[in-house]
This record gives C-alpha cells, sequence and structure tokens, in this order.
C-alpha cells in the first residue's frame, strides 16, 4: 500500500472501489475542469464544455455496449431503487395509451424473482399500482432452492409463465445480496429466457443491471425496453443512474394520466429526461464526469471485450478456491451450481468463530469492506476494483484451507477486482489470493 497513497484494498459492493488513476484526474478537474479555469464541482451544466463531456460519455456507453439507435441513453438520479418505481410508472403509461380502456385486471405487471432486489422491486410495483394493475410473479427462485426458502438459482425455464399483454417484464440480471446471476451463455439453462417472449410485437421487457453494468455485453439489448444501472457499483460513485430506454417507452405520461394512468413526476418521466438531454435539472455533474473517466478509460484498455475476458478469468480462478475449500470442509457454497455470479460469490466460513478470524486476517492484509449487507448480516463483498498492485494479478490463487470446527458464519465475495467491471482499477489483488488460517 505503500505507492498508492497509502489507500486500502476497498471491497466495498457500492460505493465501490474506483481506479487511483481516475481518481487523480478527479482531483485535477476539481480544480479545473477541461482548461476552463473551474472546477467540475463548479462548472455550469449547461456549459459547452460539460456538454461535450457528456456527449462522450454517452458515445462510450453506445459503442461499447452496441446500443442501437432505437435506445435513448439517458443519465438520471435516484439509484436502481428510483427505477424500482420509474418503470411502473413509465410503462403503466405506455400500456395505457396502448389500451386506453384496459382493467387494472388486464394490465398485467410480470416480476421474475431471484432475489432480494428483484423482490423489492416486485413491492414497490405492488405499492404503485394498486387498483390499477396486478403485480404477478412470474417464477420464484425459492420455490426451487434447496430449503424452499432461499434465493439460490436460476429457475427451470419451463417454470416462467408470461403473461400474453403484460405492461412489464421486470429481472434482475445480478443479485448483488444473493449471489445468483442469469448466465451470459444464451445456450444455458440458467439464462435468461428469451425465448419465451412474444416474437412479434415491442415486449417491455425490463432488466436492472446495476450490479453488473460495462463489465461484459448485454445478452440480446435490443430486446430490452429499459436497461438500467445504479454508477456506484461499477463504474462511478453514487449519484448516478443510466438509462437505456427503447424510444416507444418514451411517452407523453400527462396524456396517458388523462386516460387513467397513475400520474408520473416529471423528473421520473423518461420524456421529460429525453426530451431536455438529460439536463431538465441540475444532474449530478461530478459522478457524471468520474463515470465519464471511467468509461473513456475502458475504451482506452480495449473495452468490454477485454474486461469480459478479465472477469471470466478470475470468476473461474475464485470458484475453483471455493470449490477445493467445500472439499476441505472449510467452505459451503450458497448457490446452486450453473446460477453462480460473476459478481458475487456466496459461500459459508465453517467453523466457530471463522468468520471472525476471517475478518481479521483479511484487516491485516489492508482489506476493508468485507462486513456484509445489512439485509442479510454475516457476508462480505469484494468490489470489482479493488486498487492496489497489478503483480498480485498474476499470483496462483491460494487459500490456507485449514479446518477449524463448529458451524461459521455467512461470507459472500464480491468479485470486483481491479481489472473487471467499468474498468476501474488495472491491478490489484482478488480475494482468491488472500491466505487465511482459520
Amino acid at each position: 500500500m505503500g505507492s498508492d497513497h497509502g489507500r486500502a484494498i476497498n471491497f466495498g459492493a457500492g460505493p465501490s472501489a474506483l481506479p487511483l488513476s481516475v481518481l487523480e484526474e478527479t482531483q485535477a478537474g476539481l480544480l479545473n475542469f477541461e482548461g476552463t479555469g473551474i472546477g467540475i464541482a463548479e462548472i455550469s451544466h449547461r456549459s459547452k464544455e460539460f456538454q461535450a463531456f457528456l456527449d462522450e460519455f454517452e458515445r462510450n456507453i453506445r459503442t461499447q455496449l452496441d446500443v442501437p439507435p432505437t435506445h435513448r441513453i439517458l443519465f438520471t438520479q435516484g439509484g436502481g431503487t428510483g427505477q424500482f418505481s420509474a418503470v411502473v410508472l413509465n410503462l403503466l403509461a405506455r400500456h395505457r395509451l396502448l389500451h386506453p380502456q384496459a382493467t387494472a385486471a388486464d394490465t398485467v405487471l410480470d416480476y421474475v424473482v431471484t432475489g432480494s432486489w428483484s423482490k423489492k422491486a416486485a413491492e414497490e410495483a405492488r405499492r404503485l399500482s394498486a387498483g390499477v394493475a396486478t403485480v404477478r410473479t412470474a417464477v420464484d427462485a425459492r420455490v426451487y432452492s434447496k430449503d424452499g426458502k432461499a434465493f439460490d438459482n436460476i429457475p427451470p425455464h419451463a417454470e416462467f409463465a408470461f403473461a400474453d399483454d403484460p405492461a412489464l417484464i421486470y429481472y434482475c440480471e445480478n443479485e448483488t445480496v444473493d449471489g445468483v446471476e442469469f448466465s451470459h451463455d444464451l445456450e444455458s439453462p440458467a439464462a435468461f429466457p428469451f425465448h419465451l417472449l412474444k416474437q412479434d410485437k415491442l415486449v417491455p421487457l425490463v432488466a436492472d443491471y446495476s450490479s453488473s453494468f460495462m463489465c461484459r455485453p448485454i445478452p440480446r439489448l435490443a430486446d430490452h425496453a429499459v436497461i438500467y444501472a445504479g454508477a456506484q457499483k461499477n463504474i462511478g460513485p453514487a449519484g448516478l443512474t443510466i438509462l437505456i430506454v427503447r424510444e416507444d417507452c418514451i411517452v407523453d405520461v400527462d396524456a396517458a394520466a388523462k386516460l387513467g394512468a397513475p400520474p408520473v413526476p416529471l423528473i421520473l418521466s423518461y420524456k421529460t429526461l429525453a426530451d431536455s438531454g438529460s439536463l431538465y435539472n441540475t444532474p449530478s455533474v461530478l459522478a457524471i464526469y468520474m463515470a465519464g473517466l471511467v468509461l473513456r478509460r475502458m475504451k482506452q484498455n480495449g473495452g468490454l471485450p477485454f474486461y469480459e475476458e478479465v472477469n471470466r478469468r478470475k470468476a473461474k480462478k475464485l470458484y475453483a478456491a471455493i470449490y477445493e475449500g467445500e472439499q476441505k470442509g472449510v467452505f459451503r457454497r450458497k448457490v446452486q451450481q450453473g446460477s453462480e455470479s460473476w459478481m458475487n460469490a456466496v459461500f459459508e466460513v465453517l467453523g466457530e468463530g471463522a468468520e471472525k478470524k476471517f475478518l481479521e486476517g483479511a484487516e491485516k492484509q489492508g482489506m476493508k469492506g468485507l462486513k456484509g449487507h445489512r439485509s442479510v448480516g454475516g457476508w462480505c463483498k469484494c468490489p470489482s476494483c479493488i486498487p492496489p498492485r497489478a503483480d498480485h494479478l498474476s499470483r496462483h490463487p491460494r487459500l490456507a484451507l485449514q479446518r477449524d470446527h463448529g458451524a461459521g458464519g455467512r461470507q459472500a465475495h464480491r468479485l470486483h477486482d481491479s481489472v473487471h467491471c467499468g474498468g476501474k482499477q488495472l491491478g490489484g489483488r482478488s480475494k482468491t489470493s488472500i491466505e487465511v488460517y482459520f
């Protein structure tokens, strides 16, 4: 840690670690943005210099993800949780304009529930649509779990049941808390079942990509109506939400309200954002700047093909270490094979007091932010951009797998290493190179 300003290895899931080079460039930009003599936190969001930067940021997303011209890229605030509400209101407005006479029973919102975040999204949909729509669970992964209660799998395709003409179909691509992720291989039984969607119409498919945005290409991106991601988990600080919205979902929400749709606050309206170029009100200027620097850096390093391969390699190494630990009776996997996340490897550390020793061992090596999510407790996560030294990437991952005794606490390692998602920090050690003695 001596050569990088004494920075710790930050495993926080979000806000997560950022590349040192981006932080240093941001430091300079805080004093003088793009040679204007004005800091980025002070400059007008309507200045030509900021507009040029915003345009570059959008281009880098569009080109690296291959976003088609049928979709707009928008920038807003409120995080993924804000979009739990926004997608419901905007797509209910769209549905009302298409079906002015539809009843609440006719207006169906389908939710694929595979973890804590999709469960919360469905709960918000029920709250907002009471009396105007019907929220259905298209599939609930807990039914197919080992104990009938946990989110530990992607359900079989045969169990997905979508409405004939839903107002929206929602899924969460990667569940941060539970370590469950839809496969990137479309031939996998754990991939999202795109083949079950209607092929003769524009399906209102919504995906939460907050946990994995910009770490690899998005399968069948053009088939989505809305993709959203909070920037703080992969490509920037908190305060920025990125939307990819198909043009037919950018509708006149006031006209829909006159027909009986729930009114939409202007700041949540996709049309408001699109018509104003994401500048209806003052955006999160600093967050946009930092995320834009990350995307610029990604492009320089080879873009998504490079990061996808790095992530694939890291996931393979980490899961190999977990499986080895499981064979030795030290670890227990929490997610069924085939449904594991590249982002979050969730497992239990077995042995009385093992969790405490695990965290203490990590702390001694300068690793912080490992303590688990407040909603489940007892698990830790490793963000994709752990800053320090590149030489650790070349080492074979090792874990000192020595059995203790008794029952242990849950650990979840967020596979968020320095060369990982969002192009954050090149270099740094992955959780698989940590030696922890129980």
